[in-house]
C-alpha cells in the first residue's frame, strides 16, 4: 500500500547529510569517463561511495551526521579514498553541474531502475548529463518537513543563485549562471514543488500517482524539494555541484541555518526583504531569472516590485551570521567570501576569458576538487 511507503520516520535530532555528484574524468584528456563501475570495484568497503544515473558520474552520499563539523570529517574522509581509487585508474575528479566541454550522451548505468527509465525517456534520459548537490535536513516529522518545504520554496531563487556553478553546455558559454536548470526542465517532475497544507494531502497525491503509476517510491519525483519519509529529512535538491570541500560545506550549512531560522523567527517578524510565499507564475519567473543571472537576477515581490536579488541574499547574511549556530558561522562567513571573489559559474568564466580554452576550465574544476 502506497500509505505504508509514507510513515515518516522522523529524526529526533537537526541532523545533516549531503550526496555530491562528482564528474569523472580521463586524466589525460579531462573528458567525461564512463568509469564509475571500475571505481565501485576498487572500492567494496566504502558504502558513501554510490554510482548514479550516468556512468560519467560518482556520488558521495554522506552519512547521517549530527553537526556541520561531523559531516565535514566524514567527506574528508571518503574524499580521500574515492581520490586514491581514481588515480589507480588514470582518473580524476571535479564538482560543477555540467561538464565545461563534452558532447557526447550519456552511458546510463546498468541498474534496474535507471536501465527502467532509459526505456522511457530514451533520448531525453541520455541527455540529461547534470551532476547536483542534495542536502538532507533530519526533521522530527512530517508537518515539520513540510512547513520547511513550503518556506524554503520562496528562497529557491536565493540557492540556485548561490550555488550556481554551470555556465557552459558542449563547450559553449550559455549565457546562464545555472544552466543545469535549463537541462532538468524538460524532465518529468522536476524543478519546483506544489506546496501542501498538510501530510494527508502529501499521502492523497503519492496514492493517486501511485495508482496512476506515475511514479513507484518517492526517489521518483525529482522536485527541488522533497520529504524523504524514509530517511526522516527534507531533501533539498536545486543546488549544482560544488567545486570544493569547503564549498558544498558552505552551502551545507547555510541550507541548515535557514531552515533553524524559519523555525524559530516567526514569518510575520522577520526582516521585510526577505522573501515571501507568492503566486506559482512569480515563483516561475524568479526562479529562471536566478538560473540566468545568478546574485544579479532581479527579484519580484507580489506587489510587482523588483529588487536585486544580491540585496535579500545580504540582508539574509546578515540574519543568519546573528542566529546560526557557532559552529554554521565560519561556512557562512566562507559562503559570504566567495559572493565577493566569485561563485562557481563566475569563476569557470573568468578562467575561460583568461584563456579561450573550456579545456582550461575543466583543468581549473579538476585543481580545485583537490
Amino acid at each position: 500500500m502506497a500509505e505504508e511507503k509514507l510513515v515518516f520516520r522522523g529524526s529526533s535530532r537537526a541532523t545533516l547529510g549531503v550526496e555530491w555528484e562528482l564528474q569523472i574524468l580521463d586524466r589525460a584528456s579531462l573528458d567525461l569517463s564512463d568509469k564509475v563501475l571500475p571505481i565501485l570495484d576498487s572500492l567494496p568497503g566504502i558504502p558513501w561511495v554510490k554510482p548514479e544515473f550516468i556512468q560519467s558520474c560518482v556520488e558521495i552520499a554522506s552519512k547521517v551526521c549530527a553537526d556541520i563539523e561531523e559531516l565535514k570529517s566524514h567527506l574528508e574522509g571518503v574524499m580521500t579514498e574515492l581520490k586514491r581509487a581514481c588515480g589507480a585508474l588514470n582518473l580524476c575528479l571535479c564538482g560543477a553541474g555540467t561538464h565545461p566541454f563534452c558532447r557526447r550522451l550519456g552511458l546510463i548505468t546498468p541498474l534496474p531502475r535507471y536501465l527502467q527509465q532509459k526505456a522511457q525517456y530514451r533520448y531525453l534520459a541520455r541527455s540529461q548529463i547534470t551532476f547536483a548537490t542534495h542536502v538532507h535536513l533530519g526533521v522530527p516529522d512530517a508537518e515539520t518537513a513540510l512547513t520547511l518545504m513550503r518556506e524554503l520554496k520562496a528562497y529557491l531563487p536565493v540557492l540556485i543563485a548561490l550555488s550556481a556553478n554551470s555556465p557552459f553546455w558542449r563547450g559553449f558559454a550559455t549565457g546562464f549562471a545555472c544552466y543545469r536548470q535549463r537541462i532538468l526542465a524538460s524532465g518529468r517532475s522536476y524543478g519546483i514543488p506544489p506546496s501542501f497544507s498538510s501530510w494527508e494531502q502529501f499521502c492523497q497525491f503519492f496514492v493517486v500517482m501511485t495508482k496512476a503509476k506515475v511514479f513507484e517510491t518517492v526517489r521518483d519525483i525529482h522536485w527541488d524539494l522533497r520529504p524523504r519519509p524514509d530517511l526522516g529529512t527534507l531533501e533539498v535538491r536545486v543546488m549544482d555541484a560544488q567545486s570544493c570541500l569547503g564549498d558544498i560545506l558552505a552551502i551545507a550549512a547555510f541550507i541548515q541555518a535557514l531552515a533553524g531560522y524559519f523555525l524559530a523567527i516567526p514569518l510575520k517578524v522577520r526582516p521585510a526583504i526577505l522573501p515571501r510565499p507568492l503566486p506559482w507564475w512569480l515563483e516561475r519567473e524568479n526562479y529562471f531569472q536566478a538560473s540566468r543571472l545568478g546574485t544579479t537576477a532581479p527579484y519580484i515581490d507580489d506587489r510587482g516590485e523588483v529588487y536585486p536579488l544580491s540585496r535579500i541574499i545580504e540582508a539574509l547574511f546578515e540574519v543568519l551570521l546573528a542566529e546560526a549556530e557557532a559552529s554554521q558561522k565560519p561556512y557562512l562567513r566562507h559562503l559570504e567570501q566567495r559572493l565577493v571573489k566569485g561563485l562557481g559559474w563566475q569563476r569557470q568564466l573568468r578562467v575561460f576569458h583568461a584563456t579561450g580554452q573550456s579545456a582550461a576550465v575543466a583543468a581549473e574544476l579538476v585543481a580545485e576538487f583537490g
